[in-house]
């Protein structure tokens, strides 16, 4: 089993930053990736982000490339999401979730931090 607990949500003006953390304990021995993904009420949730363990590699959805930055600690086994210039349609919850291994995209998912960017 592997748990999630992500802290770091909030309320901010809009074109103000936010750093999500996401935190994994367990069984992570074999941890492939980790990501960040969001959802808005009233729609489904999308993939925002995401970072491969060993090499670091990243992936942004379209609507956050330059304005998100994902990045790893492989040591504490955390992974942040730093947000920058938010707009008020960057409003979801946020969720981080894991590969357990290479053959098990997403599986373990954590419970969800709000963020909430006013106009």
């Amino acid at each position: 089993q592997v748990q999630l607990v992500e802290s770091g949500g909030g309320l901010v003006q809009a074109g103000g930053s936010l750093r999500l953390s996401c935190a994994a304990s367990g069984r992570t021995f074999s941890l492939s990736r980790m990501g960040w993904f969001r959802q808005a009420p009233g729609q489904e949730r999308e993939f925002v982000a995401a970072i491969t363990w060993r090499s670091g590699s990243t992936s942004y959805a379209n609507s956050v490339k330059g304005r998100f930055t994902i990045s790893r600690d492989n040591a504490k086994n955390t992974v942040y999401l730093q947000m920058n210039s938010l707009k008020p349609e960057d409003t979801a919850v946020y969720y981080c979730a894991l590969d357990s291994t290479v053959w098990s995209p997403f599986d373990y998912w954590g419970q969800g931090t709000q963020v909430t960017v006013s106009s």
